[in-house]
């Protein structure tokens, strides 16, 4: 995917001097929205569907459930580094907790938002999207 090439020059936006130096929320809400936007991308890729429908398939990615499997199908493939800024997110606390998700999916998923967002901050586009094909495997089930 070479939409990351196109936001940057379309926003003009640069990679952040040091990432690391923000807080694990503020790299999560970056991740966030990384998220949810490659989720759209890779929807809208697949077949043209109705605004309602995206909305509804991108949430089943996005979700803390959605996001919490992801992480399970990425994490073999991570650095160190990588692992770092994942459990700097997941142990972060944010006072709230969604209704509809496990106290453990909402921390697993707010570790790879976090992650997600130290990588595009730091301008790791390439290892951004080969995580990202990770993100959208189907889920293997055990024998």
């Amino acid at each position: 995917m070479a939409m990351i090439d196109e936001i940057r020059r379309a926003t003009q936006a640069k990679a952040c001097a040091n990432p690391r130096q923000l807080a694990p929320l503020a790299l999560a809400q970056i991740g966030d929205t990384v998220c949810d936007l490659y989720a759209r991308i890779y929807l809208n890729d697949q077949f043209a569907r109705s605004p309602h429908e995206l909305h509804l398939a991108a949430s089943k990615f996005v979700c803390a459930a959605g996001q919490a499997a992801a992480y399970r199908r990425m994490e073999p493939h991570l650095t160190d580094d990588e692992t770092a800024v994942f459990r700097r997110g997941r142990n972060a606390h944010s006072g709230t907790m969604p209704k509809n998700a496990s106290a453990a999916d909402y921390h697993t998923a707010t570790g790879l938002e976090a992650m997600v967002g130290w990588l595009f901050l730091s301008g790791a586009d390439e290892r951004l999207n080969e995580l990202m094909t990770y993100y959208f495997q189907p889920e293997t089930k055990p024998e």
